[in-house]
């Protein structure tokens, strides 16, 4: 089964495509989607909309786990990153992909056993789940991959 993961924003779209079968756990690809911010959010978000659907088109995921929109200390930062979070949403259910939803504190409860542990512990549970000691240098990414691990965990 392949999982998306997304880790939702406005500047930055991290994703990463993860493949579980009788329990192993590949990472097929990562990335993001980095948009300019010079310019309009309404050519942003089609630029997120256009590159996630390539990624969706390509690899085809079975489902998808996306980060809901949990708590944000940055006011000002809200609604764009909700506003892209809907374009994600609308990529999947144009490719009808079924999607589902966990926040940053149900993801580190799954992975670490913590709801409210470190990005390093995170880190270190997502490499020790993969199977590796190199992980993507973007955190956004990173916390994708996690997103996905998270799904793959709630399916049992």
């Amino acid at each position: 089964m392949k999982i998306l993961g997304i880790d939702p924003g406005m500047a930055i779209v991290g994703y990463g495509i993860i493949n579980i079968e009788n329990e192993k756990l590949e990472l097929l690809t990562s990335g993001s989607i980095q948009t300019d911010k010079t310019l309009s959010d309404s050519k942003r978000l089609l630029e997120i909309y256009n590159d996630l659907t390539t990624v969706v088109d390509k690899y085809k995921p079975d489902c998808a786990s996306v980060e809901e929109l949990f708590f944000f200390i940055n006011q000002k930062t809200v609604i764009p990153v909700a506003e892209a979070r809907g374009v994600i949403i609308t990529v999947l259910e144009k490719f009808n992909v079924p999607t589902y939803s966990y926040t940053p504190m149900e993801v580190k409860q799954v992975l670490t056993g913590y709801g409210r542990a470190e990005k390093k512990e995170v880190e270190q549970m997502v490499k020790i789940a993969l199977n590796t000691d190199k992980l993507p240098r973007l955190d956004d990414t990173v916390d994708a991959i996690a997103i996905a691990i998270c799904h793959s965990r709630n399916l049992k």
